[in-house]
């Protein structure tokens, strides 16, 4: 009864995958009559002293760990506030699904346009009305301030996708334990440490998961934003430079094993840290 799924999750999955780690050993290039050989891991070894790959490496990580970490806490604030009961609840659960229902593309442009230096609406705002700085500031083009800027863009566009798997776990929360914490005289500090965060594990665990393998191989939004600049390229904007724009195949699929290899890694520290039990 299951063989029709598993032939076509093999078909749809587990063959491409096979067929990316196959390339990967190999000189193949597009559009190329030149016979494929087998080259072992020099298409590895070579990414080791490649100096846009580990740079790459880095943008990747900072924007990962730092965008994840924004988006998590917002997100717990929006989903904690979500949750409480007040006027308009309905109406702000619906507002605030708004940037993550925009297209990355989209909003990408959206803020590029906003963070332009000459006339973007937010040096308007920082230099002209609110007084912040004292100068025009060049988000996007200042390689200091690029990845900042699209971190900003992918946490403000991204937390609603957070508060909403966190408020998920909320809602299975049974309200009779905070009701018999409140008789037995415990703050909303202690009942939050003590009962709310560990029963929102689970919740917490998918949600970190998703967002840090979604934020890991991202690609739209700097490409978008900034193209294949050097302070702004992921990994999975290198992977599809160098095989589509440079044509060599072996290559770029060894930048998708070695992303491939990263988020396996990624998920397992997760669920060791975190002591998730499957069953």
């Amino acid at each position: 009864m299951t063989a029709p799924t598993i032939i076509l999750i093999c078909l749809v999955a587990l063959y491409p995958v096979l067929r990316t780690f196959y390339l990967s050993f190999t000189n193949a290039r597009l559009s190329s009559a030149r016979a494929v050989s087998f080259v072992g891991i020099s298409n590895y070894t070579d990414l080791l002293t490649d100096r846009t790959f580990l740079q790459a490496t880095y943008n990747t990580a900072i924007f990962t760990i730092i965008s994840v970490a924004f988006e998590t806490v917002l997100g717990l604030i929006v989903a904690l506030t979500i949750h409480s009961n007040f006027k308009g609840r309905g109406l702000v659960r619906t507002a605030m699904l708004i940037p993550w229902a925009i297209p990355t593309v989209v909003s990408a442009r959206m803020w590029a346009w906003m963070y332009n230096d000459v006339f973007g609406v937010i040096n308007d705002l920082l230099v002209t009305r609110l007084g912040v700085l004292d100068h025009k500031l060049a988000w996007v083009a200042d390689p200091v301030l690029t990845l900042p800027s699209l971190i900003a863009i992918d946490v403000w566009k991204t937390t609603p996708f957070m508060a909403l798997l966190l408020l998920a776990g909320l809602q299975v929360i049974p309200d009779d334990i905070y009701e018999a914490a409140d008789i037995d005289g415990a703050s909303k500090w202690q009942q939050f440490w003590t009962m709310t965060l560990p029963m929102l594990r689970p919740a917490l665990v998918v949600a970190l998961i998703f967002r840090t393998l979604d934020a890991f191989r991202v690609f739209d939004l700097p490409f978008v934003v900034k193209g294949t600049a050097p302070e702004s390229i992921t990994l999975s904007i290198l992977a599809r430079q160098t095989m589509i724009d440079l044509a060599r195949l072996g290559q770029g699929a060894a930048l998708a094993v070695v992303i491939f290899i990263f988020l396996m890694i990624i998920v397992a520290v997760y669920v060791r840290l975190v002591r998730v039990e499957v069953e």
